[in-house]
């Protein structure tokens, strides 16, 4: 069953749609797409896009449609549109992406196209409207406004020209006059003024005074929004009118077509001048009509002058318009064809139809829009040729479904709409789904075939039997029906089958959308038989089939005959065995006949049956044609159609032009005979033109045939013309216009002379011409006048003519309308005129519009002149006067009009002189001049003369400049800068010169240098360094004085801009000058500029010198680096270069760094391999060896970076020999060969063959076969006393290697003890278990025993002796490696081997020790420890500052030195280092505490520091000295002097600025506190100073008794207290007396300890007790190497807050509640800085060191151990010692300090230098000290305990503080607990293992109860830097001073910008963790050291149990250090 593609889909769908139905029981209402349609354009791009190419654009396409239609974008020919990079994307959402572009991208094949966007979907495709993308380069462009030439009184229309490339998108916005007046678009059309839409400027009623404007336009770029003004300024130039004129209009300005958009404002131009002013009407034609009628004015349509403006256009204001101007003399039009375009719409109606099979289908495209040029129509994208509104299909067909759309279209854009047409419902053609098939079978029973078939419409079924149809009859039925899925059920049944029935039967489904069958035969038994065969007709031509219809079964032969004849007989004949006959080419006289069918079975019997054709003819026409040629109108005309061919009955008609002729028509029509048919025309018409068709039809067809006829038409007139009369000077028009056939030829010609008679055909010349029948002449002047003929002919009959006169009528004229004639004065003169036109003419005289009359004036004279052509007149002037510079008109007038002609008079004379000189500009060599224009005596200035010279020198040594006579303005060039001159000026006209200006003085300018610096050079001075020398530009060149040189450099070949450095003027003479450029980059080519520059500006720019830096080393290694194993020994190594911007130079060579991989970590052990090339082999390697490579790049700057190791193994190869044998005796048959394995076995040994042979001649060798692993083979069956040799190989998968050395043995009864293991060495890792063989034999049994380092062993936990005789240990230590000897020992003998046991371990701890230091580095010296038994692969470097994290540096292990780098100057570091092997890493050494140079900022002199006035005080920070580290702010308070509290100012002046504090008061003391902060801490400085008064005067010093003046002040004593007790003096000779006391007993207390230690012997966890006294001066020297004396006390204000109280302040509690008592006051509460005399600067030496018994310090306040009535139970708030920012990590061999705070009244405050000792209570002593570095646990949860009695603090550290493992139990070990008892303050240290920084969590309350009362917020915690002992005396030499605390340090991290200190709003934690998170070195921090007394003696562990139990006594808690340096102060000076 053949069916097609198209039929098998349709079926395929609907059987799955009958499935669905009959699933559900219930069937589909709705064709299966109901819910599916085409695509609908849901966003259309629109027509044009036009965009930037600085913006780019974006063109959205969006369309609906079930399923999703996709959309494609495609160019106007329908190829698909593509990504084009950079230019053209296509976006997945379907966008068109333009992206923004570069000038020079622009491609007009993409920027400049029309696309269109195109989306389908299987219902059908649709296409856009046309999109015309435009694409606009930004260029520059102008704008030009040209002169504009109007006769007064006329109005004016300026135009702005803006160039073509742009004109689409620039418009005119506004208007602008040199005046200042500004005019836009607008409304008003009153004023003088009026933009017109299209942007032109239109001035009516023009005056004299607008030739004096000039005036310019502003223009706006649409895309761009880019505005600007006119490059030029127009101007007006008025003409006076001189007689009459008529209307004239500038040249091709008669005819305009215009377009203009829908609802827009626009204007229509008449630019007519004429004198007078003439008058201007608008007509509009009415359409279709040469008919016009006048335009009506209205709201909507204004006329201003001669423009008509229209707003808000209609399509009906489209047409044409007639403009037409005339005046007195004459009168002129202008034609304007208007084209109103509203924009395209288009829709179809219906949108959606669906149509049934072979119905019809309309669609109808409804439009809208002006102009419509074309519409057409579209089937899914493709044309389909149809321009007609109205789409008609008669009848639909399957192939009809799918989109049309109409597009409608004219010049400017486009529209379309679309609708899909549906099929119906009933659109499957029918499919037969199942058939019967071929059968054979005997007669007699009945048959039964079946067909089903299915289709919409349901088809009927029928069958035929051998081609003829089967009709029910008594045997054959037929029956169908439809089942529930619609398909059809028929079934043929045959009543008891006969041998006749027999055939082939078909099924044929059919219905009105197709036909579908099946045939098959049914084969019944029996004899042949031929059903009857029908009369078969066929047009004769056609090819005749036919089936012989056989019955009967089996069949032999069916053969046709004709005539008792076979056929074939002729070729046209073919016969097939299944009985079908093909006769082609179907003839009458040759086919027509009877044909037989003959069937024959094998029996011999046959059946015939007869056929008989007869063939049809078609009608055959002979042709014919009418007449040769075209008819003549009127002419009797016939056509006969002759059917000579073709059967009867024939039917003739005629058509014309596919129309039947009908009588009206004047044609008639006959038939002739029964094959004929006559057309007769009595009298042809041009109606008859056409062609003429004679139609032929009978029963076998239809024929025709068609001749076209042509008629002559004669000419006849269109428009005949007739007389016409124009204007002189006009342009005239003439129409003559005929039609006919053939097309009139229209000629023009002129009557000879002045009659008509005679012609001749017209010129062709500039003014006249014939375009399509019409004559124009231009210009029109009086020769043109005349008769003139048209003639029209085209060949039929004489053709048509006609004559008319053309006549002009001619004015007066003057050819000459205004010339000058110019006299000299005193001179005579003759003007004359003449005057062309119809005689007579009368001439008159104007002066200056004044009527002349010579009566008048005797100095005037008037003659005519008759001539030809006219006349003449001549005025005469004797001699002439300056008065007769004037305007001198004739005026001729006539019976036609007049006119007139200006002669302007000018008398010259030579010009006055220039006046009012003045200097405009001046440079070093130029000055701009100005003057005023003098009279020109009537002849133009020629020129000027400058003429100038130097100040001392004559006029006749003088320099000229001419100038242009039309200028006033002129630049004198060439002078010398800096140089008097005298200038002056001269007229000069073609009469003679004036006299010389007055003269001005000038002193010109000095210049930028002009010469180039000289003798340039660049040189490279390392790889990112040059230097430039260069001399300067040659003397003359200066133009003043160089001041220096900018020294401009960038990269080479780039576009970037030079960078530029100053350099200062070296003043000695030829000396060069030269500069280093720094931080370039390596191996780069810099291009170098210098220009010298003077206090004028810079000068010329020298040449460029490029030069490189010199080369680097590559930067990245080598990449794709890979190795390939050649052979055993061989590797071959590639790779790839490093990228060319990386080298950093030329690579010279390649190095292959390789070793073995087992030795990589040794350097000395890895080999270097060189190459230039980018592969290289490396020989002579170790046979299956894993080896280790890297490849770096060398350049000239050396070895480049190296590459990531990789690793190759080489190959294996055959072992070398087994290096050691032994056969020993096992009995008397038996020996044991043992072997070693060979020292280099090449590869994996596979097995052992070991070699026996008994000596003795022609004995075979026997070879034993032995596994790997088994080092021993037992040869047995050997003869008893027999010797045997044995030797050994060893094989590895490439093959057997060398033999061992041969052993002889012998077998014996005597088994002597022996070993068969060998001497060996084994290497065993740390922790790891090793093993020792010894194989021993022997009969009898020998005794195995093993001896360690020579000592017997005797088996324990980690060591026993295997059943082998091996030795185990388990878990190998380092105290594991050495000998191992094994016995072995029998009554016969005895035998022993000896192993050497090697254990790696990771590495012991290294040595660091410190090489040097600068301010941001440290250089440390490292060495392995000298028990490192494995080998060391290197070092990593950890170090830290003091407040820091941890960092790591790798070190390899053959440095000796290492640069720690980018460190903090001067900052405190820890440093330790761990050494690592391939165990791993390894102990840390010890922790190297140091520092980095630098120090505190110092103090300036206070005279360079402040500068005071009346309400302000300025500070010069420039004044500080950094200490070597830059400064980082400073803090800025002040107060008024007699105030407490200081008020912050700043707290971040950056410090290259000034700085002022403003709003002080007059004449006014102030204290000023300053804090200067650097990276190595911070200095506090105060002063105090006096404001200025008012008036600027300084106020009289404060007495403070000691003659300083103001600067310090004494401490003012109540009335009570003796006079002479000044604390300025008292507080420092007490605090002396107590400092030695204390110093003395403390020495004395040490020095009795020290004896009681040195009794109790040397162990070496008992450290002394050093007692704090040691000085510590600038003397003294410290241990680099100590932890301590590094950590400050950091603080800053709480959020919003004053600063807070801080110990030492005078923000004291106990202060402010006493301050309100009486009583007994022994000092100041709060200490008075200004009391020393020595406040600034002053620096003294550290005092006698105090003494005492206690070693802390007591934070109490003096006042609190006074017994004050009811106080005794006071507690002070601020008498407490807090240890904040303790971050040491101490070695337990180095003492630990605590830095204490600065105290106010100075009880028991160490001094620094000494150690601070607890004074008794109540000692009056004020002790000092500001300490600028405390120390102390940072983790610190205080736990406050009070007790009656004093304010003194006990600080109990936590034991095992160092180990890492405990620092999370934070109860146990970072509790301090503090109790206040009786007495003074002791200290613990910490306890031992304090370091862990690992398991610390930070703490919540960190400094919570730091400073309490409203300040019990933590605090940022900044770390400064401590002093070393030579800055102790940096708060020392000032007992007395108590002085507040300086204001914190900032965070070196802190951002400045982001909050200032007092108004953070986040809590100021501390920045660091509680621990460092890397490990840090171990050691005990501070162990307590016990009484000598037994009673005294308790562990850490008890003290700090006493302690929370209140129980320890003070001198329990004491802390030891072996250093014995004093306190650490505040890094501050006190000024």
């Amino acid at each position: 069953m053949n069916m097609p593609n198209e039929r098998l889909k349709w079926l395929m769908l609907y059987a799955a749609v009958a499935l669905i139905a009959c699933g559900s029981q219930t069937l589909a209402a709705n064709p299966p797409d109901a819910d599916q349609k085409g695509p609908v354009f849901l966003k259309e791009p629109t027509n044009r896009i036009d965009f930037s190419n600085s913006t780019g654009a974006e063109i959205e396409c969006k369309a609906s449609g079930n399923p999703m239609p996709e959309i494609i974008w495609i160019r106007s020919d329908g190829t698909a549109v593509g990504d084009v990079p950079g230019l053209r994307q296509i976006s997945s959402d379907g966008k068109l992406v333009f992206p923004p572009f570069r000038a020079e991208d622009y491609r007009q094949e993409v920027h400049a196209q029309v696309y269109a966007c195109l989306a389908r979907n299987q219902f059908g495709s649709i296409i856009s409207r046309d999109v015309h993308v435009r694409a606009v380069v930004s260029q520059h462009y102008e704008e030009d406004i040209h002169k504009a030439f109007v006769i007064r009184g006329n109005s004016a229309i300026l135009k702005c020209d803006i160039p073509s490339f742009v004109a689409d998108f620039v418009n005119v916005i506004s208007w602008h006059s040199d005046e200042q007046e500004n005019f836009y678009p607008g409304t008003e059309y009153d004023g003088k003024y009026l933009v017109l839409p299209s942007g032109e400027l239109h001035i009516r009623e023009v005056g004299p005074e607008d030739g004096y404007k000039s005036y310019q336009c502003r223009t706006k770029h649409r895309l761009t929004g880019e505005t600007r003004l006119s490059a030029t300024k127009g101007r007006l130039v008025i003409t006076e009118p001189i007689g009459s004129k008529a209307p004239a209009v500038p040249t091709g300005v008669l005819a305009f077509q215009q377009n203009v958009p829908l609802h827009s404002t626009f204007a229509m131009l008449c630019q007519a001048q004429a004198f007078p002013v003439p008058v201007f009407r608008w007509y509009k034609f009415i359409e279709g009509t040469t008919r016009k009628q006048a335009v009506v004015l209205s709201d909507r349509v204004k006329q201003v002058s001669g423009t008509l403006i229209i707003k808000d256009a209609v399509v009906e204001d489209s047409g044409k318009y007639l403009c037409v101007v005339n005046n007195s003399v004459g009168g002129e039009s202008v034609e304007t064809v208007l084209t109103v375009t509203a924009p395209l719409s288009a829709k179809i109606d219906p949108p959606t139809q669906t149509v049934d099979f072979g119905r019809p289908a309309v669609f109808t495209c409804q439009y809208t829009g002006n102009p419509i040029k074309t519409v057409s129509w579209m089937k899914d994208g493709k044309a389909i040729g149809h321009s007609e509104p109205v789409l008609r299909i008669e009848s639909v067909k399957k192939e009809d479904k799918g989109m049309y759309q109409c597009f409608v279209r004219n010049d400017q854009e486009s529209a379309e709409a679309s609708a899909e047409l549906k099929l119906g419902g009933r659109f499957d053609p029918p499919v037969i789904r199942q058939a019967f098939q071929e059968e054979t079978m005997e007669p007699g029973p009945s048959v039964f075939l079946k067909c089903v078939a299915g289709g919409n419409p349901t088809p009927e079924i029928s069958w035929e039997l051998d081609g003829k149809k089967i009709a029910n009859n008594d045997r054959y039925q037929v029956g169908q029906y439809v089942t529930v899925n619609g398909d059809v059920v028929s079934y043929l049944n045959i009543t008891s089958v006969h041998a006749n029935d027999g055939g082939l039967y078909k099924c044929i489904a059919k219905s009105k959308v197709g036909i579908a069958e099946h045939s098959a035969k049914l084969n019944v038994y029996g004899l042949p038989y031929i059903r009857q065969m029908e009369k078969k007709a066929i047009v004769a031509g056609e090819t005749l089939i036919v089936t012989c219809p056989v019955a009967g079964y089996p069949i032999d032969s069916i053969v046709w005959e004709r005539d008792n004849r076979a056929l074939p007989i002729n070729r046209k004949q073919k016969v097939f065995p299944n009985g079908t006959l093909i006769i082609e080419n179907v003839e009458r006289n040759s086919d027509q006949a009877t044909y037989t069918c003959v069937a024959k079975n094998q029996e011999g019997y046959s059946a015939r049956g007869s056929l008989e054709v007869q063939v049809m003819v078609l009608p055959r026409i002979i042709p014919f044609a009418f007449e040769e040629g075209p008819a003549q109108v009127g002419q009797y005309l016939t056509l006969h159609c002759s059917v000579p061919g073709g059967d009867l009955p024939l039917d003739i008609d005629w058509t014309l032009d596919g129309q039947q002729i009908h009588e009206d028509l004047g044609i008639t029509t006959a038939r002739v005979g029964h094959r004929g048919s006559v057309l007769t025309i009595e009298a042809v018409e041009a109606s008859h033109a056409g062609n003429f068709t004679c139609h032929a039809r009978n029963s076998a067809g239809h024929q025709q045939f068609t001749t076209p006829l042509n008629v002559y038409v004669p000419p006849r007139w269109i428009l005949e013309p007739t007389d016409k009369a124009f204007a002189q000077g006009s342009d005239a028009k003439v129409e003559c216009k005929a039609d006919g056939f053939p097309k009139p030829q229209v000629t023009w010609k002129k009557a000879v002379g002045d009659t008509p008679g005679e012609y001749k055909d017209l010129k062709k010349s500039d003014n006249i011409r014939v375009e399509e029948g019409t004559l124009h002449v231009d210009n029109i002047q009086k020769t043109n006048e005349g008769y003139y003929l048209c003639e029209a002919i085209n060949g039929i009959g004489s053709g048509l003519s006609a004559v008319i006169m053309i006549s002009v009528q001619a004015p007066p004229e003057f050819t000459e309308k205004l010339r000058n004639q110019t006299a000299r004065r005193g001179e005579p003169a003759v003007l004359q005129c003449e005057a062309k036109g119809e005689k007579p003419i009368g001439i008159l005289w104007n002066m200056n519009n004044m009527r002349l009359d010579p009566k008048n004036d005797n100095r005037y004279t008037i003659r005519e002149e008759i001539l030809s052509t006219g006349v003449m007149s001549s005025l005469s002037i004797k001699r002439t006067e300056r008065s007769d510079s004037a305007l001198f008109t004739c005026v001729a007038t006539n019976a036609f009009g007049s006119d007139d002609a200006s002669i302007n008079m000018i008398v010259q004379e030579v010009p006055e002189m220039p006046y009012a000189l003045k200097v405009l500009d001046k440079s070093g060599r130029s000055v701009q001049l100005s003057w005023a224009q003098p009279y020109d005596g009537n002849s133009p200035l020629d020129r000027y003369i400058i003429e100038f010279k130097r100040s001392r020198a004559s006029w006749s040594e003088i320099d000229r400049v001419i100038v242009p006579g039309h200028t006033t303005e002129a630049q004198v060039q060439k002078l010398s800068p800096a140089t008097t001159y005298n200038i002056r000026i001269v007229a000069e006209n073609a009469i003679g010169t004036s006299q010389s200006s007055e003269a001005v003085t000038i002193i010109t300018a000095e210049e930028a240098p002009s010469g180039k610096p000289q003798n340039i050079k660049v040189e490279p001075v390392n790889q990112t360094t040059m230097r430039v020398t260069w001399k300067p530009p040659p003397r003359t060149e200066w133009n003043g004085e160089i001041l220096g040189y900018y020294v401009g450099y960038k990269l080479s070949n780039t576009n970037s801009s030079y960078v530029f450095e100053t350099i200062n003027f070296i003043t000695e003479e030829g000396k060069e000058h030269n500069l280093e450029l720094q931080n370039l980059r390596v191996y780069t080519q810099y291009s170098v500029v210098i220009q010298a520059f003077n206090k004028i500006g810079a000068g010329p720019l020298s040449e460029e010198e490029k030069q490189f830096t010199a080369e680097g080393t590559p930067s990245q290694p080598p990449s794709d680096t890979a190795c390939t194993t050649l052979t055993s020994q061989t590797i071959r190594v590639g790779w790839v270069s490093p990228p060319l911007e990386s080298a950093n130079g030329v690579i010279k060579t390649y190095k292959v760094v390789y070793a073995p991989s087992d030795e990589w970590y040794d350097e000395t052990k890895r080999h270097y391999k060189k190459t230039a090339s980018s592969d290289t082999v490396l020989h002579g390697l170790k046979k299956y060896t894993n080896y280790t490579m890297q490849v770096l790049a060398t350049t000239a700057g050396g070895d480049g970076v190296r590459s990531v190791p990789i690793h190759c193994q080489t190959e294996p190869d055959v072992p070398e020999a087994p290096t050691d044998v032994k056969a020993l005796v096992m009995g008397n048959a038996a020996i044991l060969v043992s072997w070693r394995p060979p020292a280099q076995p090449n590869g994996i040994i596979t097995q052992y063959t070991v070699y026996s042979k008994a000596e003795g001649a022609e004995t075979e060798t026997k070879t034993q076969k032995v596994p790997h692993y088994q080092m021993s083979f037992e040869a047995t069956e050997l003869e008893k006393n027999k010797p045997y040799e044995f030797w050994v190989t060893a094989s590895t998968t490439i093959g057997e290697g060398q033999q061992s050395k041969s052993i002889v043995a012998m077998p014996s009864d005597q088994v002597p003890a022996k070993i068969a293991s060998f001497d060996d060495t084994f290497t065993a890792t740390f922790k790891e278990d090793a093993k020792m063989p010894c194989l021993a034999v022997g009969a009898p049994q020998p005794e195995i025993t093993w001896k360690i380092k020579g000592v017997e062993f005797s088996a324990n936990d980690r060591m026993r002796v295997l059943p082998d005789g091996s030795l185990l240990i388990k878990s190998v230590n380092r105290q594991d490696a050495g000998d191992y000897s094994c016995h072995a020992e029998n009554s016969i003998a005895k035998d022993s081997i000896t192993h050497k046991l090697i254990v790696l371990a990771p590495p012991q701890s290294p040595h660091v020790t410190l090489s040097a230091t600068t301010t941001d580095a440290l250089t440390v010296k490292l060495k392995p420890h000298e028990g490192d038994t494995a080998p060391l692969h290197g070092y990593t470097l950890h170090y830290k500052p003091e407040f820091g994290e941890w960092e790591t540096s790798e070190v390899s292990v053959d440095s000796q030195k290492h640069n720690i780098e980018n460190l903090l100057c001067g900052s405190r570091y820890q440093v330790y280092a761990t050494g690592f092997n391939n165990i791993g890493a390894g102990e840390a050494s010890d922790i190297l505490n140091t520092r980095t140079k630098g120090q505190k900022p110092k103090l300036p002199e206070k005279p360079r520091f402040i500068e005071v006035s009346s309400n302000s005080v300025s500070l010069h920070f420039k004044a500080w000295k950094d200490g070597g580290c830059p400064m980082s702010h400073f803090v800025v308070e002040s107060k008024k002097r007699d105030q407490i509290e200081w008020n912050q100012i700043s707290n971040n002046v950056k410090p290259d600025n000034n700085y002022v504090v403003l709003d002080l008061e007059p004449a006014t003391w102030y204290n000023l506190r300053i804090t200067a902060h650097n990276s190595a801490g911070f200095t506090v400085a105060e002063y105090d100073f006096a404001t200025l008064t008012v008036t600027g005067g300084t106020i009289a010093p404060l007495d403070d008794g000691s003659g300083h003046g103001n600067v310090h002040t004494r401490i003012r004593l109540p009335a009570w207290m003796p006079e002479w007790l000044d604390l300025n003096f008292m507080v420092p000779l007490i605090a002396t007396v107590v400092v030695v006391a204390v110093g003395i007993c403390v020495v004395c207390v040490a020095l009795s300890r020290r004896r009681a230690d040195d009794m109790r012997g040397g162990q070496k966890d008992v450290y002394y007790d050093v007692v704090y006294n040691q000085t510590m001066g600038p003397g003294a020297t410290l241990d680099k190497r100590r932890p301590d004396l590094r950590d400050e006390l950091g603080y800053i204000a709480p959020p919003n807050r004053k600063l807070p109280p801080v110990p030492g302040s005078n923000y004291n509690t106990c202060d402010r509640i006493k301050r309100g008592r009486g009583g007994l006051r022994s000092n100041h509460s709060t200490w008075d800085p200004r009391r020393n005399p020595n406040l600034y600067e002053e620096l003294k030496a550290p005092p006698v060191p105090m003494h005492g018994n206690h070693y802390g310090h007591a934070h109490g306040n003096a006042e609190c151990h006074y017994r004050h009535p009811g106080m005794e139970d006071e507690i002070c708030p601020y008498a407490t010692f807090h240890l904040l920012g303790f971050r040491e990590e101490m070695d337990p061999t180095k003492a630990m300090n605590f830095q204490t705070f600065p105290h106010q009244n100075g009880h028991a405050g160490p001094v620094p230098g000494h150690a601070g000792t607890m004074l008794p209570p109540g000692h009056p002593g004020h002790v000092h000290s500001r300490s600028g570095s405390q120390s102390m646990p940072r983790a610190n949860r205080y736990q406050r305990k009070n007790s009656q009695g004093g304010q003194s603090s006990i600080y109990t550290p936590a034991p095992e503080y160092d180990d890492p493992a405990n620092c999370a139990e934070e109860d146990q070990y970072r509790r301090y607990t503090r109790v206040n008892s009786q007495g003074g303050s002791l200290y613990s240290g910490p306890g031992p293992e304090y370091d862990d920084p690992a398991n610390c969590a930070p703490e919540e309350d960190q400094y919570g109860s730091q400073y309490g009362g409203p300040y019990g917020q933590p605090y940022d915690h900044y770390g400064s830097r401590g002093s070393m002992g030579r800055r102790s005396i940096g708060s020392a030499r000032n007992p007395g001073n108590g002085s507040p605390e300086p204001p914190p340090p900032p965070p070196r991290n802190h951002d400045m910008s982001n909050s200032s200190f007092n108004d953070s709003k986040e809590s100021n934690e501390i920045s660091e963790a509680e621990c460092d998170r890397d490990h840090g070195p171990r050691g005990n921090y501070g162990a307590v050291k016990r009484s000598p007394q037994p009673k005294d003696q308790r562990t850490t562990e008890e003290m700090r149990k006493l302690i929370e139990r209140n129980e320890t006594g003070p001198k329990q808690l004491q802390l030891q250090q072996t250093n014995g340096a004093g306190f650490t102060a505040y890094d501050t000076m006190a000024v």
